[in-house]
């Protein structure tokens, strides 16, 4: 399995978003729905070995963690707005307790939490879990691990304290360039298949 974890430094955690503003009063949700259509859609299916985990940090209120899991995700589609439709649904909803997973209609579950909730989660799992940096030793496929995951941000740098969260993670790179959270798992997967 794959999993990807995306910080969304402005995207809300309840209330509303405009579908017609996604990178605008929607805290750059736009960048959120690509980084969900990357890491799960192929040409004619989905991807059934990948999650990708939303961090919405923006409030108001506490942070909130949506999870999509292509292996039982239904009725998702690959537009924007679609997938904006989708995380509107869930952050009208009240908050759920910190590493509390609540299900929100089939493949999509959310749950209270931060970066580093998810990060404890993982370790549990038994997820190695990588941050992408371009400043970093190049990824390789590595056979003999079955349960990667990947740390990426959204248009904004990780801040002090997702960078204390992440301190003894090991980071990998796709490049000697910056490139966009959705570009990133899209290489990621290409690597590792």
């Amino acid at each position: 399995m794959r999993h990807f974890a995306i910080v969304g430094h402005r995207a809300p955690s309840s209330g509303s978003i405009n579908l017609n503003d996604l990178s605008g009063s929607g805290g750059r949700m736009d960048v959120l729905a690509r980084a969900i259509s990357s890491a799960l859609f192929l040409s004619h299916s989905i991807r059934e070995d990948t999650t990708i985990t939303l961090h919405l940090m923006g409030g108001p209120g506490v942070p909130r963690r949506i999870r999509f899991n292509g292996a039982n995700v239904k009725g998702l589609h690959v537009d924007e707005r679609a997938i904006g439709g989708r995380i509107r649904s869930v952050i009208s909803d009240p908050v759920p307790p910190r590493g509390q997973w609540v299900n929100h209609g089939q493949g999509i579950e959310h749950s209270g939490g931060d970066l580093e909730t998810t990060l404890n989660e993982w370790k549990d799992a038994e997820i190695k879990a990588y941050v992408l940096s371009k400043e970093a030793p190049r990824l390789v496929k590595d056979s003999d691990l079955e349960e990667l995951g990947f740390i990426l941000s959204d248009d904004r740098p990780f801040n002090p304290d997702e960078e204390r969260i992440m301190a003894g993670i090991p980071c990998c790179s796709l490049g000697d360039r910056w490139l966009q959270g959705h570009i990133a798992i899209a290489i990621v997967h290409h690597i590792l298949d």
